[in-house]
């Protein structure tokens, strides 16, 4: 069944975020293949990232040092030869999650010249402690190039992509960089109750936009996802909805029929 939701399914946010990424990547890709002029190929690129993550919090009460016991030191200062006794003190190793990262790059045939790249904002891209940083690097390197560059946020949590100047009023954002308007960037913004509207892509000088049909790519990756069979939509929704949204929300999500 389809999403019931007319745009971004919050239901998708928690805790199916990161497997609506990996999905949604592929259909994306899909729909600019469809747009894209014979010249042109859109192609999925990807890396792993070792991510540090919060281990469970312990509490040690013993100190750093070892300690050596009474009757070794008394042994000491008579002179005695004696073997120290340590005891190990506890500590917590830290830990890290494998985070496959995937990106859309728009390549010119047949020079293979790359024109640019779509990211799709990850829970990771957005998490104060995660990938934030190292996507925030990978953003910098981008921009530094004659790279187009545009960033997807379907994602009402988490932090925004920091801007010189505040973002419009909405929930969902793309904002699309072109290479020749830097470092100004056209920012499309819309509601949770909106459609997904549709998306440009900047290509080489001389050959105009196309625009990506978000709204058949979302459908693609609801049904490839499976999502309609295992959602429940009886339960409160886990993402941060804003208050004005709420009640429309769990209206709509009454409207779901059983997978």
């Amino acid at each position: 069944m389809p999403s019931p939701f007319p745009g971004m399914d919050p239901y998708l946010e928690r805790p199916h975020g990161a497997d609506f990424h990996a999905t949604f990547i592929p259909c994306w890709r899909r729909a600019m293949n469809d747009v894209l002029p014979h010249s042109y190929i859109a192609r999925i690129d990807a890396t792993t990232n070792l991510i540090e993550v919060d281990p469970t919090e312990t509490k040690t009460i013993e100190p750093d040092v070892a300690v050596i016991h009474d009757r070794a030191l008394s042994a000491i200062s008579r002179g005695e030869s004696a073997v120290a006794t340590i005891e190990p003190v506890t500590r917590t190793l830290p830990m890290y999650e494998e985070i496959k990262e995937r990106w859309i790059e728009i390549i010119h045939k047949p020079d293979n010249k790359l024109v640019a790249v779509a990211e799709l904002l990850s829970p990771w891209n957005k998490a104060a402690r995660a990938g934030r940083g190292d996507y925030l690097a990978k953003r910098l390197k981008l921009i530094r190039q004659a790279i187009h560059l545009i960033e997807l946020d379907l994602l009402l949590g988490g932090l925004r992509l920091p801007m010189a100047d505040s973002l419009p009023a909405g929930d969902y954002f793309a904002l699309i960089s072109r290479t020749e308007r830097r470092p100004k960037s056209d920012v499309y913004a819309w509601s949770l109750r909106d459609k997904l509207p549709p998306i440009p892509i900047p290509l080489l000088p001389g050959t105009p936009d196309v625009f990506v049909n978000m709204t058949a790519a979302f459908a693609a990756a609801y049904e490839l996802g499976g999502y309609g069979a295992y959602i429940d939509y009886s339960k409160p929704v886990a993402a941060p909805i804003p208050e004005i949204h709420r009640q429309w929300v769990a209206d709509l999500a009454k409207t779901a029929k059983p997978g």
